[in-house]
């Protein structure tokens, strides 16, 4: 008998004795057949229990998420998860369970959830996000260490701004006050010089007081920055990543994307080249009929939907009040609370829809665009869209401007389709020290808290540049999620810090 094989191998053993481990993640009892569902973190396995072996008593104490190892085996079979299931021919309990599990077959709201993610966590959902996110992180190292970066880990406590002094995070240091970083970038520039391309990658920190279904207090993000570069040297590294990304994604974890029901086919378009436009271009969509008509006829659609999904709630209402069996019963109030859980999500779009039109249609040359902008530039487009040159007041005083009288940078934000907005913000960096000493002053920045690297100028400055790439709105994106707090193990949001 072969010990300890990983349910993701099963195959490898058809009709040869195994033992496995594993938690319970469903059991079924049927007269004197045990059915039980296991997994083990790789994958999951049926696994069939009948009467007439020893250890049938003690199959029938095991509980959800008891720990177990199962001796049997492994035959082919088609309707089973994974096309095979074990045979057991002995039962070893671990560990028996004497509470029930609260994360059950039966519906849960998303607080309940969340307040119990350290349980959740084993759920089939939650597990197959991050098996994808863990792809992504691997797929973005692999494409910087396969293209001659060098990783380079930068501070996470920094004394000054990086991005946006109004949502710096401060921390007591000794008798100093100083922030939790909100970008490696500066720090990765220096590193740039002496290395010519490198990358970071860590968790980063906005004290932004947003409750977007887009926005983390802390966040994970990959960041480059390449020495001798301009902007389109970036875009084109930025564009060439995200393919790399995605292939390897399609590649690694189809299961995963059919779990979470995510439209493999919109990926599989996801090929070079992506949409350029300019900042202007992205004001003028806005501003346009042809978006007027697609945001109108986009609302007409929502309301369809609706319409729909309020029919089947009434379907499954009148079901449970007939009377049904009591596994149909669960099964019934689990579809009943998904449904109630989409329609709010859905009313609050329609709702949205009208005073995001407003603002898109109103808006004025010189903003930021915000995040609904966004969503709507990223829905009209079934591939990515690189934005650039956005007004110098709009962005961070590094970036480089255009020229000498200009009103914009040499930036790029990259826009991920079907509404998911910014997943990429970078720029070429102002290498004229100047200039750069000018756009310090004139965002309320002394020079001399950035004597440092103001000597990157004085010493050898070059063209260069760099993004940095949000983990988690990747994450959301390629797995097709609609909030970005279910795409990192323990999310912190503002009105979230536990578990």
């Amino acid at each position: 008998m072969t010990n300890n094989i990983l349910i993701k191998d099963v195959s490898n053993f058809d009709g040869k004795k195994i033992n496995i481990r594993g938690w319970v993640q469903a059991k079924r009892t049927g007269g004197k057949v045990i059915f039980v569902t296991l997994r083990d973190g790789t994958a999951i396995l049926q696994c069939i229990i009948e009467s007439f072996i020893d250890s049938f008593e003690v199959a029938k104490e095991l509980n959800l998420e008891s720990s177990v190892i199962l001796e049997g085996a492994v035959r082919k079979e088609d309707r089973a998860p994974g096309g095979f299931e074990l045979s057991v021919t002995k039962v070893q309990a671990i560990y028996i369970n004497k509470e029930d599990f609260p994360i059950s077959k039966q519906a849960h709201g998303i607080d309940f959830l969340m307040n119990n993610r350290h349980l959740w966590l084993r759920s089939q959902r939650p597990v197959a996000i991050m098996k994808v996110r863990h792809t992504i992180i691997k797929a973005c190292r692999d494409f910087f260490d396969e293209n001659g970066y060098t990783l380079i880990d930068t501070p996470i406590l920094t004394p000054g701004v990086g991005e946006d002094a109004q949502s710096l995070f401060p921390v007591k240091y000794f008798d100093k006050e100083v922030f939790l970083t909100q970008t490696g970038q500066l720090y990765l520039e220096c590193a740039a010089l002496a290395l010519g391309k490198v990358y970071c990658f860590g968790p980063t920190f906005r004290a932004e007081k947003s409750k977007t279904r887009r926005h983390l207090t802390e966040f994970w993000m990959i960041e480059p920055e390449i020495a001798f570069a301009e902007l389109d040297d970036v875009i084109n590294v930025a564009e060439d990543m995200i393919c790399f990304i995605t292939e390897r994604v399609l590649a690694n974890n189809i299961d995963e994307l059919k779990i979470l029901e995510q439209d493999i086919e919109k990926l599989q378009k996801i090929k070079k080249p992506f949409y350029r436009i300019t900042y202007t271009d992205a004001v003028n969509i806005l501003k346009s009929e042809k978006t007027l008509e697609f945001m109108n006829e986009e609302l007409n659609r929502e309301k369809e939907e609706l319409s729909q999904l309020q029919s089947e709630v009434k379907s499954i209402e009148a079901q449970l009040n007939q009377g049904v069996k009591a596994w149909k019963e669960v099964k019934l109030n689990k579809e009943l609370k998904e449904l109630k859980e989409n329609i709010v999500d859905l009313e609050r779009d329609i709702e949205n829809k009208p005073k995001h039109l407003e603002l898109a249609q109103n808006f004025e040359w010189g903003k930021d665009l915000g995040g609904s902008d966004e969503t709507i530039i990223s829905r009209m487009h079934d591939r990515p869209v690189f934005v650039t040159h956005y007004p110098k007041e709009a962005k961070a005083f590094y970036m480089k401007h255009k020229d000498v009288d200009s009103k914009v940078v040499e930036n790029v934000d990259l826009l991920a389709p079907d509404g998911y907005g910014e997943i990429i913000g970078g720029s070429q960096r102002e290498d004229d020290l100047d200039v750069l000493i000018e756009a310090m002053k004139a965002n309320d920045l002394d020079p001399m808290d950035y004597d440092w690297y103001v000597d990157l100028r004085k010493y050898g400055s070059i063209p260069h540049g760099g993004f940095g790439l949000g983990i988690e709105r990747t994450v959301a994106w390629l797995c097709g999620l609609k909030h970005v707090r279910e795409t990192i193990p323990f999310p912190r949001t503002m009105g979230r810090i536990y578990p």
